[in-house]
């Protein structure tokens, strides 16, 4: 079981991350882990031919975090717990792109 704060490394290449942009461009971020379920690494290469693009991968590079669908409005999904250290004056990022993203605030970042 995977438990408290994890590091996640944006990989290269993903600079057009709705995810990536919400946490300011960050190479790095620290969130909550609380699993045990990962994603198979005999199926990455697979799910990456069929669109997924694993944006987010652990400190080993080995498990992966974070999982978008690049021309999608908001379609990203996280291996941690955002809920964990989110607080009202500083709501968590999937969160915080998720509302925007359904109220059409940002159907598409500008990519940096």
């Amino acid at each position: 079981m995977r438990l408290g704060v994890r590091p996640t490394v944006f990989q290269p290449g993903t600079e057009w991350s709705k995810i990536r942009q919400l946490y300011s461009e960050a190479g790095q971020i620290l969130e909550r882990h609380r699993h045990r379920y990962e994603v198979n690494p005999e199926y990455v290469e697979l799910l990456t031919k069929a669109g997924l693009n694993f944006v987010g991968k652990d400190d080993t590079g080995e498990r992966m975090e974070i999982v978008e669908l690049k021309e999608h409005p908001y379609f990203v999904g996280v291996q941690f717990h955002p809920e964990y250290l989110s607080r009202v004056l500083s709501p968590s990022k999937p969160y915080l792109g998720f509302v925007a993203a359904s109220a059409g605030c940002i159907l598409r970042l500008p990519i940096l």
